[in-house]
């Protein structure tokens, strides 16, 4: 008898293979049959998929909730978006290993880097482990939605063995220093952790303004620390490096020096960040020739690829707001949401504000969230993650006849205070997402940098396997589409294949039962909004989705039309999974 039978569904499974129409048996965690199973088969529980389509679950390895997982079971946005999988420990941060005097520095690392409310971290964490072995420990008690997977990261381990000089870019450490790392990172390997990660960029800053330690790291410490892999025999190298966003051409050859030492002398699998910079908006096709070559040398390398832009959330109640330079805006923006739009809805503060908008001095990137309204775009429902010019705020006061800040300044009321604008930053140089279709069929990228869990007030990129899904499948109006069972397998087999998860990703007998049942007509994201569920009151960026009928987590039901069931049965995968010893296609 079967646990679970889905009948009829459209299966695309995963392999990239083409669809067809099967029935899926599930008993206990596995996948035991795909195909015809008789009408007559007993099953606890059947889903009719008549006209849905059938996936594995997706696959996420570039996720950030390093401290999220170890208070909340459910994980979303990621769990009610059809992830079933999850790989934290990204771009060199997390919080372990850790001394007991370095928690309040690692908060306010992650709160700098990756826009965790430190007040939620401080409060949601329980702590309970120093080294990362011990911290595996105690995610090992857990359980969530769906599994987790960590990686060791360079700037919590650097100031694990250098203390205070750990944190400083511009310390070397000795050789005895990286041994030191090097042990401590084979340990973790041999223990579970699935790889080794570092930061190599100058936006990755603690809350209070201090590059991260590992920004200058020399290529001895880095490589040094990454041989440990090598001795383990396992385990993946991810980082993200100025390199794809540097105009300075010495710097990035001196980075691309650095990737190619590793990717020689210690010889594991990598990946790192290749997005689109408007200053440098034809590098990345130099990185992906670069790692071209590796391959062709016989190395293991991925570019991790975004399937829409990195856009910012601008508004009232978002962090970032055009209006926050204005002297009169200032003086509002503690109050409550309601109280703030009732107030900017007076003629003469409406008056002063875009007066001093107007006078405002702002450089750099803050120029850009200040007045930059070529690059804004109202969020629509769904949203459009590849707007026209004509649906900036700019283009929108022009077909108007009326200021650029003027039309900004009516938005932000709009929806009593919560609508948002969009403003794409990375993947979008041109005004379109032609560049990015590119990268995403390059036989030498991999789908990732959602960081889920992160940027909780300033960007809701968790849902992007719902965004590549839907835009890319089905919704794209300004170029050509890309076929699903492509998209399929770049958010499951080939994901989880390259952190050597074997046992998943693939709807075929033996295989774990991770699956989505999709509405692939009506699946659709709604807008995100803030929601105050984190710990003291913390907020974040919430994006749903309609369309996931079911998400299956080893064999059992936790999504069921877009709402949480409340079962978990997602657990700590320690290091890699075998694939079956039998598959039946």
């Amino acid at each position: 008898m079967s646990d679970l039978i889905i009948r009829n569904g459209v299966v695309v499974d995963g392999t990239g293979a083409p669809r067809r129409t099967a029935d899926v048996a599930i008993e206990g965690d596995r996948i035991v049959a795909v195909g015809a199973v008789s009408a007559h088969e007993p099953a606890a529980r059947e889903i009719d998929a008549t006209g849905l389509v059938v996936t594995p679950g997706w696959v996420d390895i570039h996720t950030h909730y390093d401290g999220q997982v170890t208070w909340d079971p459910d994980l979303a946005p990621s769990s009610v978006n059809g992830v079933t999988s999850i790989v934290m420990g990204n771009c060199g941060v997390g919080f372990a290993p850790a001394r007991p005097d370095r928690h309040d520095w690692l908060i306010r690392l992650l709160e700098g880097v990756e826009d965790i409310p430190g007040s939620a971290l401080a409060e949601g964490m329980t702590w309970g482990w120093e080294s990362f072995d011990e911290y595996l420990d105690v995610l090992d008690s857990m359980e969530w939605t769906l599994d987790v997977g960590t990686q060791v990261p360079h700037a919590a381990l650097r100031t694990y063995v250098m203390g205070e000089r750990g944190a400083d870019h511009t310390s070397t450490a000795t050789d005895d220093e990286i041994a030191a790392m090097r042990d401590m990172t084979e340990s973790a390997i041999r223990n579970g952790a699935l790889g080794f990660t570092t930061s190599r960029t100058w936006a990755h800053r603690t809350s209070s303004g201090e590059s991260i330690g590992t920004l200058r790291a020399t290529a001895d410490e880095v490589v040094g620390v990454a041989q440990a892999l090598g001795r383990a025999g396992t385990g993946v190298i991810q980082l993200i490096s100025d390199v794809y966003q540097s105009g300075d051409d010495e710097l990035v050859e001196n980075e691309l020096d650095l990737l190619g030492r590793i990717v020689t002398e210690v010889g594991r699998p990598m990946s790192f960040t290749v997005q689109q910079n408007d200053e440098t908006p034809t590098r990345w096709r130099e990185l992906v020739e670069r790692i071209e070559g590796w391959s062709a040398d016989g190395a293991d390398v991925r570019a991790q690829v975004a399937v829409r832009p990195i856009g910012v959330l601008l508004g009232l109640s978002a962090t970032a707001n055009p209006l926050r330079r204005c002297p009169t805006y200032a003086r509002l923006h503690d109050l409550p949401v309601a109280e703030r739009v009732a107030h900017l809805a007076d003629p003469q503060v409406r008056a002063d504000i875009v007066a001093e908008h107007a006078e405002a001095r702002v450089s750099d990137f803050p120029a850009l969230i200040h007045a930059g309204f070529d690059r804004m775009y109202p969020l629509t429902d769904p949203p459009d993650y590849e707007p026209t010019p004509e649906d900036s705020v700019a283009g929108l006061a022009a077909a108007e006849g009326v200021e650029p800040v003027q039309k900004m300044y009516d938005l932000m009321l709009a929806d009593d205070g919560a609508q948002l604008l969009y403003m794409p930053l990375m993947n979008y140089a041109h005004g379109d997402l032609d560049d990015v279709r590119e990268m995403i069929l390059s036989d030498h990228s991999m789908f990732g940098l959602s960081d889920a869990g992160a940027h909780c007030n300033v960007i809701s990129d968790g849902t992007f396997p719902t965004t590549a899904i839907t835009h890319w499948t089905r919704d794209r109006r300004r170029g050509e589409l890309i076929d699903l069972e492509f998209v399929v397998h770049q958010q499951t087999q080939r994901t989880a294949a390259h952190v050597g998860w074997l046992d998943r990703g693939v709807i075929a007998p033996g295989y774990l039962a991770d699956l989505n049942v999709i509405d692939h007509e009506r699946l659709a994201l709604h807008p995100p909004h803030l929601v105050a569920d984190l710990p003291a009151g913390g907020t974040r960026l919430m994006q749903t989705a309609d369309g996931y009928v079911a998400t299956i987590k080893r064999g059992r039901v936790t999504v069921e039309d877009g709402e949480l069931t409340g079962d978990r049965p997602g657990r700590l995968q320690r290091g890699t999974r075998s694939a079956p010893v039998a598959v039946e296609a």
